[in-house]
């Protein structure tokens, strides 16, 4: 029997002389692409190479050593460059990297251009089967490494072909870093199980630079320039995206599959989406399940909704609301025994409609006000962040008989009655006690320089609750809007 590896590579061999990947002018066949796989996956052998760290730029050669590690049986270890300094020393020491590919690190020796050495005496055990370890950026913390096995990710990978496939997509643009779980497998290794064609192209080109920078025009060039079938968007990109129709700003009729995932989208912001035939299919997914679980499809489609769960999974969900996933999940996290039985708890909350899952947010970030109401804070966050005037937004109500939000403005110069304006906006629409009683304009946007964010953008709530207790009790106490 062939292991998933050869299964794997074997499918992609069928499409010998279609273009496999694109960057600029650069382009690889099928063919070429398998050649250069087992051309780099024995240098890495050859080396000595078990762990291998990933630490490029969005472009052809990711991808390249990407499945060159999957075709030597080596761990691949993907670096994103939005970690912070500490952050990527610590997911080299922690996995117990040997060689590292991109730029150098302390304790590394150059062995070639670009290929750095180094040797690891007691490197951490892993999970039996563990060909890539992935690391999520917790809101707490250091990042921590989840591993997963090659059967797990193709899984995912061939269940997303499965539900895409009525778009007929040809031509995926990578928008993500590479070194995002979701853009590997969703992005990479789905489109090439199609035969499709996989566009990539410098990050700073597409108009994506560190955590959060971004710029409009360059993305929209991008765009143009690759003419893509499908794309994966975060919230906030769909947000761009969106709004730049909106003021008229041309997108490619390309467009046949826009996947938007990796945070709570407005059901505001999807009809907005829809008012404009964009075809925005929500999905919803965890590193510890290798990536997507439930997806919308052009069949099956519910706005709200992170839709069905794919044909490798199944979710139910436990008395308290959380989400629990079966047939798709981590061997277990770095350095931890694996977990135990056959459903993997997510810690988010939701419930069903008609098969489809609808969330509510993660489950210890639910506060219970002095009213007894629980409320997920990030529904309300989100809705914040859909009015253009509010970047981000941050909303505390544990114990209390009203909540605060924090709002950081778009615009420095934004004056309170706008921001009043589109919060009396945002609340018409939610129930009283998850509504904006009073609101605070933040002293600095949240970011991981401040640790009031991580490096990806996620709220460090504990750390927002120090910076701003003082000024939430005042503000209480005058009982009054600010």
């Amino acid at each position: 029997m062939w292991s998933a590896a050869e299964s794997f590579f074997a499918r992609l061999a069928e499409f010998g002389p279609h273009i496999a990947l694109a960057e600029g002018e650069r382009t690889l066949t099928y063919a070429e692409l398998l050649g250069a796989i087992a051309v780099r996956g024995r240098h890495l052998r050859a080396l000595g190479a078990h762990r291998v760290a990933l630490a490029l730029d969005n472009g052809i050669d990711w991808v390249l050593w990407d499945l060159a590690t999957l075709h030597a049986g080596l761990v691949c270890v993907p670096v994103p460059a939005f970690f912070s300094a500490e952050q990527q020393r610590h997911v080299l020491d922690s996995a117990g990297i040997d060689s590292l590919i991109g730029a150098g690190a302390p304790g590394f020796a150059s062995v070639e251009n670009n290929i750095y050495r180094r040797t690891v005496v007691q490197p951490a055990e892993l999970h039996p089967g563990t060909c890539k370890i992935t690391f999520t950026s917790g809101t707490t913390g250091q990042p921590k490494g989840v591993c997963l096995d090659l059967d797990t990710q193709l899984a995912v990978a061939r269940s997303l072909v499965a539900a895409s496939a009525s778009r007929n997509v040809e031509r995926h643009l990578c928008i993500l870093p590479l070194a995002t779980l979701l853009e590997n497998i969703a992005g990479v290794y789905a489109p090439l199980l199609a035969g499709a064609r996989v566009e990539l192209m410098p990050m700073a080109q597409i108009g994506l630079t560190g955590a959060s920078g971004f710029d409009l025009a360059r993305f929209l060039q991008a765009l143009h320039a690759a003419q893509p079938h499908s794309l994966i968007l975060l919230p906030q990109l769909l947000l761009a995206l969106v709004s730049a129709a909106e003021r008229g700003l041309p997108l490619p009729s390309s467009l046949r599959f826009i996947a938007v995932g990796g945070g709570r989208v407005s059901a505001q912001l999807l009809e907005r989406a829809d008012a404009l035939y964009l075809p925005i299919f929500e999905g919803y997914g965890l590193s510890e399940c290798a990536s997507v679980v439930c997806l919308n499809t052009p069949e099956q489609r519910r706005i709200g909704s992170t839709g069905k769960p794919l044909g490798h999974a199944q979710v139910q969900l436990a008395d308290d609301g959380e989400v629990l996933v079966k047939g798709a999940r981590m061997l277990g996290y770095l350095g931890e025994a694996a977990p135990q039985g056959e459903w993997l708890n997510t810690g988010d909350l939701g419930h069903f409609e008609d098969g489809f899952l609808v969330l509510h947010g993660r489950k210890k970030h639910q506060f219970i006000t002095a009213f007894g109401r629980n409320v997920n804070p990030e529904w309300v966050e989100s809705e914040l962040v859909q009015q253009l005037p509010i970047a981000q937004a941050w909303l505390h109500g544990e114990a209390l008989p009203a909540n605060v939000a924090v709002l950081v403005p778009r615009f420095a110069n934004t004056p309170d009655a706008q921001l009043q304006k589109v919060v009396d906006a945002v609340n018409h629409g939610l129930p009283d006690y998850a509504r904006v009683h009073h609101w605070l304009r933040a002293d600095a946007p949240f970011n991981a320089s401040n640790d009031l964010a991580t490096a990806n953008g996620r709220l460090r709530r504990a750390a927002l609750f120090s910076h701003y207790q003082a000024a939430i009790d005042e503000l209480m106490a005058e009982g009054v809007h600010a």
